[in-house]
This record gives structure tokens, C-alpha cells and sequence, in this order.
């Protein structure tokens, strides 16, 4: 593992992050939410009504929660756990990131 929390197959040489065998998934969910924000967009250039566009910020908010939750997960399986199996001060860095991360989310 690498400074960046990052796993090295040692026969390939190429680093790997612990939500990439979702990425496919996670870029489809993204790109959704993108969408939805150009419809946001839409929606205050249209003057359409206060609690439509509300309601739409709201749907948006959760499918970028719900992202956010699987990244987390993501996270504490793959890039946490191999730190906590590889022990030394790697294993508390990852724990204070993921700790940080969920500060973070819980603010939001």
C-alpha cells in the first residue's frame, strides 16, 4: 500500500482504490447526478415553483449521500482493513481519514 492509501499489485504495477471494481457504477450514479443538476438548472431558469425545485434538491441530495455511503464503505473494506492487516502508523492514519470522512458526512 502506498502513501495515498492505495493497494500495489506487485505483478501489474498498478495501484488500486477500494471502490474501483464499482467505479462502472459509481460513474453511471455521477453522471445521473449530473444530469439532475442541469435539470436543477433548468428548473430556476423556467421559474418553475419553490417547492418542485425543492423537492428536486432534495432527490439530488440523497443519491449524492447515497454515493458518498458506498464510497465510505468502500473505504473501510478495502484501504482501511489492509492498513488495519498491515498494522504500524498506516492503521491509524486510515482510521483518522475514515473518522474525518464520517465528520464530515454527518455535517452535511
Amino acid at each position: 500500500m502506498d502513501e495515498a492509501g492505495t493497494t500495489v499489485d506487485a505483478d501489474t504495477a498498478v495501484a488500486s482504490h477500494g471502490y474501483i471494481s464499482n467505479k462502472d457504477n459509481y460513474l453511471k450514479r455521477l453522471r445521473r447526478i449530473e444530469g439532475q443538476a442541469r435539470g436543477l438548472q433548468g428548473m430556476v431558469s423556467d421559474e418553475k415553483y419553490c417547492i418542485d425545485i425543492l423537492t428536486q434538491v432534495s432527490a439530488m441530495t440523497s443519491a449524492l449521500e447515497s454515493v458518498a455511503l458506498g464510497l465510505l464503505n468502500d473505504h473501510l473494506t478495502h484501504c482501511v482493513v489492509e492498513a488495519a492487516a498491515a498494522g504500524g502508523d498506516e492503521a491509524q492514519v486510515k482510521i483518522k481519514e475514515a473518522s474525518d470522512a464520517i465528520a464530515r458526512l454527518v455535517r452535511s
